[in-house]
C-alpha cells in the first residue's frame, strides 16, 4: 500500500472484544489501522473461570492479536500501553512511542472494582486477565495441598474454607465450580485431609443471585447452587477482609482464600476524555458512540456508558462489545466517505447466560426462560460457537467431554515460585492462630 501514509489514520486502544470487532469491521476500509494493547492476545474471558479453576489451558480461551489479524494487511498490532490521550492535538503517548490519529477507538475495558477497601485486593484476587486466573487457580489448589500437611483440625478446616464474593456470573460459576472440584474432582487424591469437608460460601450483597437475570432464573441457580453443596448467603454485606478470613456482617469466618467477583470499574483512561462519567467511571457517549465534543473519538465496550430508548443501560457484555465494534467501524466508513449523518447505536440483546455446574445453568432470551439441563446445553454451543479458531473450539469441546465423563480438570498444574504464594502464609496479622 504505496499511499498508506497519506490514508486516514485509525488507532484502536484495547484488543479485546469490542476492539477486535472494530478492527475486523474495517477490513477492506480505505485506511490505516493501528491495534494497541498491552497484551499480545485477545482472551476469551466468558471462559476465563475456567482457566482459574484448572478446567481449560490458557491457549484454549487465548489468541495471539496477530495471528487473528494476520491476513488484515491494514492493520499493523503493537504492544504497549497507552498512558495520556490529548484530545485536540489528536495524539496518543504510549509507554514506548506517541501516535497521531484521524479517528480514535477507546476500548480498554474494566478492572475490578473494591468500592473504597482497595487494600483487599491482596487477600481477594479478582478476575479479569491470564495473570488473575493463574493466581487464583494457583491459591486454589495450594489451599488443598496445604490442608493435606496440617494437624489441628481448625487451621485445615480455614484452608478448606471458600469465600466467593459477588453473586453475578462470574461469582456463581467459581463457586459451582470450586464446589465441583471439592466434592468430585479431588476425594480420592488426598489421604490426610478429606477435600469433601471443603466449604464454598457464596456471598451477595443484594438480595438475589443474578441480579440481570429474572427472578424466577436467580431462585433457580441459588437452588442449583445449594444441591452443589454452595452455601448461599444474600442481602450479606462483606464488612472485612484479611489474611485470615473475611468478616460477613458482624460474623467472622476464617478462610484462606477469598476470591472477589463483587464489582468492576471502568478503566482509568476514561478520565482523560474530557466527556461526563457515571459512577463506574464509565464514559457517557453519544448516540453514535462518539464523544459529543469529539467526534472522533468513539468509547466502546466495558469503558461506554451506553443508554437504551427504555433508560436502562446497555449491559458490559462480550455481545455487546462487538456490537458497538461493528457498528463504530460503519460509522468510521461512513465518516471516510464524507457521509457525516449521525447513526445511532441500536443494541441488541442476545440473551443471557450462566453456567453453576454439571448440567446445571440458567438462560434467559426474552420472554423464554431455560434452566438445568436445557440452559447447559445452550450455554454449551454458544461458548464453543464463539471461540475464536476452530482450534480452540475443538480443543475446549474435548476438555469438556473428558471432564464430563470423569470429573477430571486437565490443568491442575501449580507453577510459580513461593514469593508468589497466597499473602496468607507469610502476611498473617500478629494476632492469628
Amino acid at each position: 500500500m504505496d499511499d498508506a501514509p497519506t490514508l486516514p489514520h485509525v488507532v484502536i486502544l484495547g484488543g479485546g472484544f469490542g476492539g477486535l470487532a472494530a478492527a475486523r469491521g474495517l477490513a477492506g476500509a480505505p485506511v490505516r489501522i493501528t491495534l494497541v494493547d498491552r497484551r499480545n492476545h485477545h482472551l476469551f474471558q466468558p471462559l476465563l473461570y475456567q482457566v482459574a479453576t484448572a478446567g481449560l489451558s490458557a491457549p484454549s480461551i487465548a489468541a495471539p492479536l496477530r495471528q487473528i489479524l494476520r491476513r488484515q494487511d491494514n492493520v499493523t498490532v503493537l504492544l504497549d500501553e497507552a498512558m495520556d490521550v490529548d484530545l485536540p492535538a489528536r495524539r496518543v503517548r504510549f509507554a514506548h512511542e506517541t501516535l497521531d490519529y484521524d479517528f480514535l477507538v477507546v476500548a480498554t475495558g474494566a478492572t475490578h472494582a473494591y468500592f473504597g477497601h482497595d487494600a483487599w485486593a491482596r487477600w481477594a484476587p479478582g478476575l479479569k486477565t491470564l495473570d488473575d486466573a493463574f493466581a487464583i487457580r494457583r491459591r486454589v489448589l495450594l489451599a488443598f495441598e496445604r490442608a493435606e500437611r496440617e494437624d489441628d483440625p481448625a487451621e485445615r478446616q480455614a484452608w478448606l474454607n471458600f469465600v466467593v464474593v459477588g453473586g453475578g456470573p462470574t461469582g456463581v460459576e467459581l463457586a459451582g465450580t470450586l464446589a465441583e472440584i471439592a466434592r468430585h474432582t479431588l476425594p480420592r487424591e488426598f489421604r490426610r485431609s478429606n477435600p469433601h469437608s471443603a466449604r464454598v460460601v457464596l456471598v451477595e450483597a443484594g438480595p438475589r443471585l443474578l441480579a440481570a437475570f429474572d427472578p424466577s432464573l436467580s431462585t433457580k441457580a441459588q437452588r442449583q447452587l445449594e444441591r452443589l453443596g454452595v452455601e448461599v448467603r444474600t442481602g450479606t454485606a462483606v464488612t472485612a477482609i484479611d489474611g485470615v478470613g473475611v468478616c460477613l456482617g458482624d460474623a467472622p469466618m476464617p478462610a484462606y482464600t477469598v476470591l472477589w467477583a463483587a464489582g468492576v470499574a471502568a478503566s482509568p483512561l476514561g478520565r482523560q476524555l474530557d466527556a461526563p462519567l457515571d459512577r463506574a467511571g464509565r464514559v457517557r457517549v453519544a448516540a453514535d458512540l462518539s464523544l459529543p465534543a469529539h467526534p472522533e473519538v468513539f468509547v466502546i465496550g466495558d469503558l461506554a456508558c451506553v443508554e437504551r430508548a427504555d433508560g436502562s443501560l446497555v449491559p458490559g457484555v462480550a455481545p455487546a462489545a462487538k456490537q458497538m465494534g461493528k457498528h463504530v467501524a460503519q460509522r468510521i466508513r461512513a465518516r471516510v466517505d464524507a457521509d457525516s449523518t449521525p447513526a445511532p447505536f441500536h443494541y441488541r440483546d442476545q440473551g443471557a447466560l450462566a453456567t453453576i455446574g454439571r448440567m446445571a445453568a440458567v438462560a434467559q432470551f426474552g420472554r423464554l426462560r431455560l434452566s438445568g439441563p436445557p440452559a447447559w446445553w445452550v450455554w454449551l454451543v454458544a461458548h464453543i460457537y464463539f471461540l475464536i479458531g476452530f482450534r480452540n473450539r475443538l480443543v475446549v469441546l474435548l476438555d469438556w467431554a473428558w471432564a464430563y465423563w470423569t470429573y477430571e480438570r486437565s490443568a491442575r498444574i501449580v507453577t510459580g515460585a513461593d514469593a508468589d504464594d497466597v499473602p496468607a502464609v507469610d502476611e498473617r496479622p500478629a494476632d492469628s492462630p
